[in-house]
């Protein structure tokens, strides 16, 4: 609302504008908002921003009463907003009555959502983690902020690996029937170790894997095994993340589009000949660094991912027609997806399909390395749970009594809070001891605060479901200011990308949350319309808590 009547400030003062933006103050002592559009406004108009700034405050104040601002001014060109306790409370009562809290939605749009992308007959590990949070958590904030979203784990299944596995298998005459979990964890690093040592094994392997793509028979019915026993495993630990696709689709899957493919890119002669490979020149004259060639087929006529990559961007095309394509992986795959996007928009058929790479950082240990067991090893997923729960349950006698179900929660929330509080583009310090703690910035906290302050709702049933106009105390104030910057923190998340806004937003909130649980005694309270209103506005918190939770992929446990 003090947008609105800024706008129609700016206009009587008839004073140019493009975008209007007030921002939260950081000084909340001094003002709630602040409006810094006077210093540009100064630039056009060429008169001093104090000059506009006092303009903008006499106008407000000559076209509107303190039903909406209780207090305007000009500090050094900021003008500087507190709101009414009518303005907060009439939108904290909007956002009680929406489903979405009255949240601005942006237009909808088509999006495919490519994360997870673990390679089939390998283990996953730490590194895999990272990848699966964060894209469901991008997945769930998208869907919320109104968008048709399909998502697909784009399974890496028809690569070396696999060749590397099927000639550990028949070297050990290993029969299909025979194949489970356990040999393939054990398989594929001895292999991959022995390719490395061994040129001609490698090329061996090669040679497997060209023939399995080929479509040689017994190497098919290795491949649908290997797939069917690591798809399962795969499924299984992100089932206890909460992770999941709506498609299972992998590289396989794109095998099929490839002729017509190839089709499309020699009849727009973007395929040429270098030393016995197709590639694309994807290079630009504005380069600052060398962009080599894209890699479409190599001189043994074998396909490469980035092949299978381009044919799945025709395949999304073809089937759902998406407006956008967003792929989630490791940062290091940077200069892989610059390759691909720019033979997809020299493509004529999915040139029009925009396409963005968002690039994580890697998960370390406390040395600042990549995160390691204490044996040296990269932990796999279901080892890193187990060890979870454990430190959890260590860290008070009390946690012992925690039921099973509960503790799966709780590690969880230890394991993605921990990773979607920090930037997803920059590498962060993993410390399961630290994030473990109930105090502190961890999903324990977040949990505790939610469940303490449930109980408080359960235990006081209310008669109201609208606040009053008063704002008893500034703790309460605080707390309704906080929950109105839901609208701005859900658009930046979305528009950015990024759930660590999300994450760091929600813990403010919490220790809010706590602060006000402190200092205002509500079980005690005489009062029974301030009872009641405070009761009513925790009960909108912790809808807005759990309603982040899961945009976080976090569940609540039933006790702590």
């Amino acid at each position: 609302m003090p947008k609105e009547l800024l706008i129609k400030v700016l206009e009587e003062l008839e004073y140019p504008y493009d975008e209007v933006e007030i921002i939260k103050s950081n000084r909340p002592d001094l003002c709630d908002y602040q409006y810094d559009g006077a210093f540009k406004l100064a630039k056009v108009l060429h008169k001093s921003p104090f000059e506009i700034g006092n303009n903008i405050v006499n106008k407000f104040k000559e076209i509107s009463d303190n039903r909406i601002v209780s207090d305007i001014e000009c500090v050094n060109g900021f003008v500087n907003f507190k709101l009414s306790s009518l303005c907060i409370n009439k939108m904290l009562n909007e956002m009680i009555d929406s489903e979405t809290y009255n949240i601005s939605l942006p237009p909808k749009e088509k999006i495919v959502i490519d994360y997870g992308g673990a390679n089939v007959a390998k283990p996953l590990h730490v590194g895999h983690l990272r990848p699966a949070i964060v894209g469901e958590s991008i997945k769930r904030i998208l869907k919320f902020m109104n968008q048709d979203v399909i998502s697909d784990v784009h399974l890496g299944d028809y690569g070396l690996q696999i060749g590397e596995v099927i000639y550990g298998l028949k070297k050990e005459g290993i029969d299909c029937k025979d194949i489970n979990i356990s040999l393939l964890d054990r398989i594929y690093p001895e292999m991959s170790t022995l390719c490395k040592e061994d040129e001609t094994v490698k090329n061996e392997c090669a040679s497997i894997t060209k023939e399995l793509q080929d479509g040689n028979v017994e190497y098919q019915e290795y491949f649908k095994k290997i797939l069917e026993i690591s798809k399962k495993d795969i499924k299984n630990n992100y089932d206890y993340l909460d992770v999941s696709f709506d498609l299972w689709y992998g590289e396989s899957d794109a095998y099929k589009y490839i002729p017509k493919l190839t089709n499309l890119l020699n009849e727009q002669n973007l395929l040429t000949l270098s030393e016995g490979a197709l590639v694309v020149d994807v290079s630009k004259e504005d380069d600052k660094n060398p962009i080599p060639p894209f890699i479409y087929q190599k001189s043994n006529k074998a396909y490469l991912y980035g092949t299978t990559d381009l044919a799945t961007i025709l395949e999304r095309q073809q089937d759902f027609h998406p407006n956008k394509i967003i792929y989630i992986t490791d940062a290091r795959q940077a200069l892989h997806f610059n390759q691909l996007f720019r033979v997809s928009k020299m493509l004529n058929a999915t040139k029009d399909i925009d396409l963005e790479f968002l690039g994580l950082g890697t998960i370390n240990g406390s040395d600042g390395k990549p995160y390691k067991t204490r044996a040296g090893n990269t932990p796999k997923l279901r080892d890193l749970f187990s060890e979870t729960k454990e430190i959890f349950k260590n860290k008070r006698v009390e946690n012992e009594n925690i039921s099973e179900s509960d503790l799966d929660i709780i590690a969880n929330s230890i394991i993605k809070f921990a990773d979607l509080q920090n930037n997803l583009h920059k590498e962060y310090i993993f410390d399961i001891q630290k994030f473990s703690d109930v105090i502190g910035k961890t999903g324990p906290y977040i949990l505790y605060t939610y469940l303490r302050t449930n109980k408080i709702i359960i235990n006081n049933p209310i008669s109201i479901d609208k606040l009053n106009e008063t704002i008893y105390n500034n703790q309460d104030r605080e707390l309704r200011i906080k929950l109105l910057e839901l609208n701005s923190i859900m658009n930046y998340a979305f528009e950015s990308r990024l759930p660590s806004i999300i994450a760091n937003y929600l813990y403010e909130l919490c220790v809010l949350l706590n602060t006000f649980y402190e200092k205002n005694h509500i079980n005690n309270l005489e009062d029974i319309e301030n009872k009641e209103n405070w009761i009513l506005l925790l009960n909108l918190t912790t809808k807005i808590i759990k309603t982040l939770l899961d945009l976080l992929v976090i569940k609540v446990p039933s006790r702590m």
